[in-house]
This record gives C-alpha cells, sequence and structure tokens, in this order.
C-alpha cells in the first residue's frame, strides 16, 4: 500500500527525553530528534520537576528540527500522535498540551499513544536498517527501567500480557544495583560495559521462585546489596576491586531471570517469532541472549536497532500511523496518565 501522502509527527514527552519524529503512510522514518536531558546525572536519579521545565524548553525547537529534517513543511502533517501514558506526569502534559495546541491551530486529527505500545511496535519502524517486522502474532519481552513484561502480540491493537514483574523493574535493578556500587546514573550502561570484562560466575545471587509466567527482582536487589555489605566488613575496597566480576555476575543473573520465563512462555504458547523492546533491550548481554536462544530453538528474533530502545518519538508516530489508518482519534479531553498496564 502506498501512502507517501500521509506524514505522521509522532511526540514523546514521557520521561527526560524530548523527541519528536514523521514517519510516513507507509512507516518510513523520515526524521527522529532527541534531546537529552543531562541535568539528572548530578541527582542520581530523574527529578520530575527539572524534567518538565526541560521539555518546556526542548520541544518547541525539536519539532520544528523534526519536520526540517524530514524534509516536508508542517502543513503537509496528517495528524499528530503523542504519548498521552504512562510517564512522568509533569513531563507528560508539556506533551500533551503542545500536540493539543499544534492540532487545533492547524485543525488536523491527534492520536493517543500507549508509551508501552510504542517501545512493542518499534520494530514496524522501517529505515534503510530495518525493513523487516514480525508477523502477528508474536511475542515481545519488553524491558525497561519501568516496566517488564511478557506480551503476546495478536495484532497493534490487541496485545495480552502472559507475564509481568511483580514488584521491580529489570532495568530497575540494573540502576539500583549500580547506584549501590558507586556507579553514574544511568547505571545500566556501566554495568553492561563493565560486564564486558567480568566474571559471570564469580558471584552468586538469589534468584526468585515465581510460579507461572512472572517475574521478580526484589529479591536479586537484596541479595546483591548484602552481598556489598558483608565483603566490605572485611574489605573496605571491595567494591573498587571487584567491580567488572559484580558488573557481570549481576547481569548474568538478570538475564537468567527473563531467560528462564521467556523459554516458558514460548514452550506454552508455540509461538516461534520472539521480539525484544525497551531500555534494557539495549543491553549486551540480553540481546546476545535472546539471540542465542532463537537460533537455538529456530526462532525468528527481532533485537531493536538501539537508536530504538530508548525512549523516542519514531514508536510513538509508527504506533500512532497503526492508529490513524484505523481512524482511531482521540479527543481534546483526554488527560494523560502516569500509571498503566499495556
Amino acid at each position: 500500500m502506498i501512502e507517501n501522502d500521509i506524514y505522521i509527527l509522532g511526540i514523546e514527552s514521557s520521561c527526560d527525553d524530548t523527541s519528536a519524529a514523521i514517519v510516513d503512510g507507509n512507516g518510513k522514518l523520515l526524521s527522529n530528534v532527541i534531546a537529552s536531558q543531562k541535568v539528572h546525572e548530578l541527582y542520581g536519579g530523574v527529578v520530575p520537576e527539572l524534567a518538565s521545565r526541560a521539555h518546556q524548553q526542548n520541544i518547541v525547537p525539536v519539532v520544528s528540527e523534526a519536520i526540517r529534517q524530514a524534509s516536508i513543511s508542517k502543513e503537509q502533517i496528517s495528524a499528530i500522535a503523542y504519548t498521552r501514558g504512562p510517564g512522568l506526569l509533569g513531563s507528560l502534559l508539556v506533551g500533551t498540551s503542545f500536540a493539543k495546541g499544534l492540532a487545533i491551530a492547524m485543525n488536523i486529527p491527534m492520536v493517543d499513544v500507549n508509551h508501552l505500545h510504542g517501545h512493542v511496535l518499534s520494530h514496524f519502524i522501517i529505515d534503510d536498517d530495518n525493513v523487516e517486522v514480525p508477523e502477528f502474532p508474536f511475542l515481545c519481552l519488553l524491558i525497561s527501567g519501568g516496566n517488564s513484561q511478557i506480551i503476546k502480540v495478536e495484532s497493534p491493537d490487541n496485545m495480552i500480557i502472559l507475564g509481568k514483574t511483580i514488584d521491580d523493574a529489570a532495568g530497575e535493578a540494573f540502576d539500583k544495583c549500580a547506584k549501590v556500587m558507586g556507579l553514574p546514573y544511568p547505571g545500566g550502561p556501566h554495568i553492561d560495559r563493565l560486564a564486558a570484562v567480568g566474571n559471570p560466575n564469580r558471584f552468586k545471587f538469589s534468584k526468585p521462585h515465581i510460579p507461572g509466567l512472572d517475574y521478580s527482582f526484589s529479591g536479586l536487589k537484596t541479595s546483591f546489596l548484602y552481598t556489598l555489605r558483608d565483603n566490605l566488613k572485611e574489605d573496605d575496597a571491595f567494591v573498587v576491586n571487584n567491580m567488572a566480576d559484580l558488573a557481570a555476575s549481576l547481569q548474568h543473573s538478570i538475564i537468567t531471570i527473563l531467560m528462564d520465563k521467556l523459554h516458558k512462555t514460548v514452550i506454552d504458547t508455540g509461538i516461534k517469532t520472539v521480539a525484544i523492546a525497551g531500555g534494557v533491550s539495549a543491553n549486551s548481554g540480553v540481546r546476545g541472549a535472546v539471540a542465542e536462544y532463537c537460533k537455538k530453538n529456530n526462532l525468528k528474533a527481532f533485537i531493536p536497532k538501539r537508536s530504538f530502545t530508548t525512549d523516542n518519538a519514531a514508536m510513538i508516530a509508527i504506533a500512532g500511523l497503526f492508529k490513524y489508518r484505523n481512524n482511531d482519534f482521540c479527543s481534546l479531553e483526554k488527560a494523560p496518565f502516569a500509571r498503566v498496564e499495556i
């Protein structure tokens, strides 16, 4: 289907990245601009008030640059897709308010997008490096700092949660353990870098025994903390001297938990296509484990480009395109929401 006269503007402002993107009617990515906020590194985590203020400063230039890079005029935009939630409410309000104002000014429809749907549907973004898309149904392991779920994706608008964390998300486990090691925020990338040169079998941490397809990371975090506490009593330099091995062992434990539940899901459903999405899907160990598992079990694996794993407007635009095709528009009265499942 050729729909080159359709252009969807996507706006993402759920946390600390302000992003705008343009996709055409075929799902081809024309631009994807992201303004990150470095100020949160000073505080070891995202400060909501600072995030919303930065979004206010960034959103106009980011949207303008996305339109410029797409080589279209704003008058050619067919609809505006925006992240309605979940996320930080103050940040979401900035993106929502801007989308509503622009839609009114241009007299074009709006499409509200669930941030988690965007992550899952990022595999349908078409660019020079990503031309193959999953066939329905497929399984998606959605792993990020705020959410961890195993999802059966029947269609763009029909996603069923088969398993989820009962406490902390995988990304939260990475970041909080990194913080107690004294690593900068966000800790996940630092753990990934150190794990590449560490021994994953050096330390053993508690792994939960959760029935079904749900999983947990709370006990793992506690076990990690106790390991550091007990060893620091004997050696003040324990963390510094064992940084790489601690990172590798932590990463190995998290991946083992994730892969155990993914394997059970594949067996239960019989689905032969597996995708990963979300910020933690940028982790080298996770990407390698999923690719190896799928190859060994004759499954089709979809590993996203790292630029599509973090919060970005390209995934919001592609999710918006699916809703646009179904004339699934939203009214101006809809308010953003901070928490929701898939």
